[in-house]
């Protein structure tokens, strides 16, 4: 079996989970709007409880796309938390956690959305069914008309991630859906099961994912054109 400690702080929500194999020991997930710098130190730990950093496999955590606040809290987090014994890091897509929430379900795509400004969303597809979780798109930025012509050509589309509800209020598909609350949002057991799939890294080699320039840096590259 593989001892694995999952976080996830790359939107509003944070969680974490201690999973052995198919098996989660221990899970918290929080929608609270408090900073996850003050939440995700202590859930972390609360999860732990009485189980050594030392006893870990891995440390799984959702390297992005998402806040940038948010991931680089999580992603700095696991890295120190993995730095105490060179615990091997696995990086998951934010977009892939939120898939793997529907795993098992039968044959349907999954619009995996996270609300990235202006009518922008972080974006990718799956399919999801017996087979398992299968991607269909990379991760990309997508505004929302050319997602709305890519999802017009499947036939069931379940729609999930922090920019469902907007997601699902302005595609206008009728076969287009969003998914119940309880898993519309990325979370820490969901991490994990993404993260069987997935390579380890060493801490060092840990850095977070971002599909565009944070508003900051745009901002600086705006003014050093003019």
């Amino acid at each position: 079996m593989s001892l694995v400690l999952s976080i996830d702080s790359s939107a509003v929500t944070a969680s974490a989970a201690l999973t052995d194999g198919d098996t989660t020991l221990k899970s918290e997930f929080m929608n609270t709007g408090l900073t996850h710098s003050e939440t995700l130190l202590p859930m972390i730990k609360r999860v732990m409880g009485d189980t050594p950093y030392s006893a870990l496999d891995a440390i799984a955590i959702t390297a992005g796309p998402g806040s940038f606040t948010g991931v680089r809290i999580g992603v700095a987090t696991a890295k120190g938390l993995a730095f105490l014994n060179n615990t091997p890091c696995i990086p998951v897509s934010t977009l892939e956690a939120i898939a793997y929430n529907f795993d098992g379900m039968d044959s349907t795509v999954v619009c995996a959305v996270m609300d990235a400004r202006r009518m922008q969303f972080y974006n990718a597809l799956f399919r999801v069914g017996p087979e398992g979780v299968q991607r269909l798109t990379p991760d990309r930025a997508i505004g929302i008309d050319d997602l709305r012509r890519e999802l017009a050509t499947y036939d069931d589309v379940i729609i999930a991630g922090d920019g469902a509800q907007l997601c699902a209020d302005n595609i206008g598909l009728a076969h287009c859906h969003i998914a119940p609350d309880e898993q519309r949002y990325q979370n820490a057991v969901a991490v994990a099961k993404a993260a069987r799939q997935a390579d380890k890294i060493s801490p060092k080699q840990l850095m977070p994912t971002y599909l565009r320039p944070s508003q900051a840096e745009r901002e600086l590259k705006l003014k050093m054109k003019n």
